[in-house]
């Protein structure tokens, strides 16, 4: 089996590390793929790790892995330590989005930003956005998580100044199957200083979120 090619200069480059993306690949490949980060001495984010891979990997490597069974990420080796970094914050329409909200907030934490969840706001229930509203418009940049029809997207993004990046997610049903309703939703908003993500990828945004408040810190 052929090794891995990692990409260990990624984060001075673009400011976020790459992660693996565990999904198709077997428990060998990212054995593997652990192999190379233990030699190289560096820590690894790895998404969509499922429990049954997660268990299937050799023992030596789950032992030093921090694995999260709802989020399905995983950490191996330990990331620089130090203050995290505050300013960015993730809201989730629904207990249900909590999967791919965590998957965000391991990913903030993992490049040392504070990752703080407001989970529960959907708008079906538009009080328990607005008690949490004056909380929420403290973040420079906030990840929005929503799947059904995505409302929550557009409506944040009329309250609050901070950009929103929104995260569909395939809660649902019907028509709202897959978090196709909630993609389009976002993509069609006019709530100004919205941007969107592809449907579940908590990652994704968690890293566009740090390259804003890189952006920002450089002003």
């Amino acid at each position: 089996m052929a090794d891995a090619v990692l990409d260990f200069a990624r984060l001075k480059r673009t400011g976020t590390a790459e992660a693996v993306l565990c999904a198709s690949k077997t428990p060998a490949q990212i054995d593997n793929i652990l192999a190379l980060a233990a030699a190289g001495g560096k820590p690894m984010l790895l998404t969509r790790l499922d429990v049954v891979a997660f268990e299937a990997l050799a023992a030596e490597y789950r032992a030093r892995l921090a694995y999260d069974p709802l989020s399905r990420t995983a950490v191996f080796g330990t990331p620089p330590t130090g203050a995290l970094k505050p300013g960015i914050g993730i809201v989730t329409a629904g207990t249900s989005d909590l999967a791919v909200a965590g998957e965000a907030a391991r990913a903030l934490v993992f490049h040392g930003f504070e990752a703080p969840v407001i989970a529960d706001i959907g708008v079906a229930g538009l009080w328990r956005l607005l008690e949490r509203l004056e909380e929420i418009r403290g973040f420079r940049v906030v990840i929005a998580v929503a799947g059904m029809e995505g409302a929550l997207f557009s409506v944040l993004g009329g309250l609050i100044a901070a950009p929103v990046i929104a995260v569909p997610s395939s809660v649902g049903y019907g028509v709202a199957t897959g978090g196709h309703v909630a993609l389009n939703t976002a993509l069609a908003s006019c709530a100004p200083g919205l941007v969107t993500v592809n449907i579940d990828n908590g990652f994704g945004a968690a890293c566009a979120a740090i390259a804003m408040m890189g952006v920002a810190g450089a002003e």
